[in-house]
């Protein structure tokens, strides 16, 4: 039997979102689309797939859900250019949504802190 390690563990990879494993057609399966649209996607600089030695595509499945994300905003009668807006407008919207309950978590931790200690201000 064939040594699928490679010097480490090559099927890890396939976890790894970032892990460029699928072939155009394999993506435009996926997502339903014709290989036209990711190829438009690619000539356009919006989607970089990787390319493999002999110059194919390949995507991983980060890419796999930008396209559909994409795809959606394409298909609700967007420009690609005013897609491209709106998805760079959510993920700032969600990472700051994330920094938000991150940071009120901290400020639960030191006010449950404080009031254990018997620390907390007596104003507030």
């Amino acid at each position: 039997m064939a040594d699928l390690t490679g010097g480490g563990d090559a099927l890890r990879r396939l976890d790894d979102p970032d892990f460029p494993a699928l072939t155009m057609s394999q993506a435009a399966d996926l997502l339903g689309v014709q290989a036209a649209f990711l190829r438009s996607l690619d000539t356009s600089g919006v989607l970089q797939p990787h390319r493999s030695p002999g110059g194919h595509r390949r995507y991983s499945r980060h890419q796999l859900v930008l396209a559909a994300r994409l795809r959606g905003l394409l298909d609700d009668g967007h420009t690609l250019a005013s897609a491209e807006v709106i998805l760079g407008l959510q993920d700032e919207l969600a990472d700051a949504r994330a920094d938000t309950r991150r940071l009120q978590a901290t400020v639960d931790r030191l006010r449950d802190g404080s009031e254990r200690d018997g620390t907390r201000d007596a104003g507030g």
